[in-house]
């Protein structure tokens, strides 16, 4: 059984002083509201149930396959499976490597290295029933958003399941994108889609 996900908030769980300063400060200053362009398409919140933003920080241990990693958490290493996406499978058991599942699996090794510090955000459910946290992770050093990135670069498609749908209109644009452009699998997996099941 895997350790409980250890996560701070980032927001207070009442509301307090510091939640009317942000307040206050959103409606005098609205481009403090305002993301970068990895946080277009965001329609809702990685939250624990509650409502309120959970978030924690860690290294990346290793890449198992393209949209799972092994991360230090708190000196726990849990397995995160990047939501919101699904690259072609390399690594699973009593599966054939599917097409381009060896290049996607590269691709987000190159993207988060061994050591890189990352940010793992959820959303409305922490777990899937493997027991891995679902998480958007975002490199701590530039923000990159990798799931988003993976979906733009053409190395996965999107999986939405519901309710983990913080992102879910960023990742069908980046894909819809991705396959229109020929990108990555797009258009190496012609005539051998590995979503096709």
């Amino acid at each position: 059984m895997p350790a409980p996900f250890r996560a701070h908030r980032t927001l207070p769980a009442r509301p307090g002083p510091a939640l009317l300063v942000l307040v206050t400060a959103a409606v005098l200053f609205p481009v403090i509201g305002c993301g970068g362009p990895d946080d277009a398409g965001r329609s809702g919140g990685a939250t624990d149930g509650s409502g309120t933003p959970v978030e924690s920080n860690g290294t990346v241990r290793r890449v198992v396959d393209g949209d799972t990693l092994v991360v230090d958490l708190d000196g726990e290493d849990e397995r995160v499976r990047l939501v919101g996406i699904d690259t072609p499978e390399s690594v699973k058991p009593n599966s054939p490597v599917e097409c381009f599942g060896k290049e996607a699996a590269a691709h987000t090794t190159q993207l988060l290295p061994k050591g890189t510090r990352v940010r793992v955000e959820l959303d409305a459910e922490p777990r899937d029933r493997y027991g891995r946290l679902l998480g958007y992770v975002h490199r701590a050093d530039d923000g990159l958003f990798v799931n988003l990135a993976l979906a733009r670069d053409g190395y996965a498609n999107q999986l939405t399941i519901p309710p983990n749908v913080a992102y879910e209109p960023a990742f069908r644009a980046a894909v819809r994108e991705a396959r229109a452009a020929g990108a990555g699998l797009w258009s190496a997996c012609r005539g051998n889609d590995p979503f096709a099941r």
